[in-house]
């Protein structure tokens, strides 16, 4: 019986071809650790590595250094290694009412630890209502976090015009792209965006357990590790360095993990993620056109589906 999975907005399957085999090759073939020896196979699993970080660059459209790209267990440890890293009793910090608890619950914690959060309201089809948005800004509004694109209606938001209130404001932008990543082709830069989040194992068709951010200097500089660790890096030091990535990347990577997404970025980077954005926007306007008729079912979100994804 042919299977039909309806279930990528949780997690995509079939993975990006290859990706299975590069972490089998890794762990029966290669297997070692990387930053804490010095000889071949570690040098060139650290090449490796670095290809996977500029690979992420190209495809999140950041200033191009790979350093800036760093490896963390998904979106969740991402979002709250920025949050928590930035914000401090007596900040300002601005969530969307449509957020993901990887957003809300952290809020939550700082919130009861002295930062001031605002929720800002979204309209009936879930997008940012942008004039209330910007009403909310403080002189202590230090961060803004917000999904690219809902996990509950698929809702686009308006991210670039959303980053031009943030700039206008003296505010860093953080970007939850759980449910976007893998769908476009993005522009940290023109967008304004200063740090976006991202998991490996949704639409970037790679594996669970491994995802990151990408940042610019701005969010770099605000930032303090939530971690510390060994990172192979200035051991002889009790503080973490101020090098990147190794500022955030304390204990040993998960190295099968970002083989397998350096193959799932890679085959996406070579289609283009418009391609599979295409063929979703045509399954999502079929899907939604065949229950338009039914009065029984309602359907969260924008009716049109280029202002969504196909969640």
């Amino acid at each position: 019986m042919k299977q039909i999975y309806l279930d990528n907005g949780a997690t995509s399957f079939p993975k990006a071809p290859g990706v299975g085999q590069a972490m089998k090759d890794y762990i029966e073939k290669v297997g070692v650790n990387v930053n804490r020896s010095s000889y071949r196979a570690t040098a060139e699993a650290a090449l490796s590595t670095l290809a996977v970080r500029e690979d992420l660059c190209t495809l999140f459209g950041s200033c191009g250094d790979p350093s800036y790209a760093i490896f963390t267990s998904g979106v969740t440890m991402s979002l709250n290694m920025i949050m928590k890293g930035v914000l401090h009793p007596g900040d300002h910090l601005i969530i969307s009412g449509m957020e993901h608890n990887a957003v809300a619950r952290p809020a939550t914690q700082l919130q009861a630890a002295g930062v001031s959060v605002s929720i800002a309201p979204c309209d009936e089809e879930g997008f940012l209502r942008l004039e209330e948005f910007e009403k909310l800004f403080t002189p202590q509004t230090r961060l803004v976090v917000m999904q690219y694109a809902s996990n509950v209606s698929g809702t686009i938001q308006p991210i670039a015009r959303i980053g031009e209130i943030c700039r206008r404001h003296g505010a860093l932008f953080a970007v939850d792209t759980a449910q976007a990543a893998g769908h476009f082709l993005f522009n940290m830069q023109a967008q304004k965006v200063d740090a976006m989040c991202f998991t490996g194992h949704k639409g970037l068709l790679g594996p669970s357990g491994i995802g990151g951010f990408v940042m610019n200097e701005a969010m770099n500089a605000a930032m303090t590790p939530l971690l510390a660790g060994g990172t192979g890096s200035m051991s002889a030091s009790l503080e973490m360095p101020p090098t990147l990535p190794d500022r955030y990347e304390s204990g040993t990577p998960n190295l099968p993990g970002i083989m397998g997404l350096g193959v799932a970025v890679r085959y996406l980077l070579n289609i283009g993620p418009d391609a599979l954005h295409r063929r979703e926007m045509a399954l999502t306007t079929r899907f939604l056109q065949g229950l338009r008729g039914n009065d029984r079912i309602r359907v969260p979100g924008p009716g049109d589906a280029k202002q969504r994804v196909g969640v």
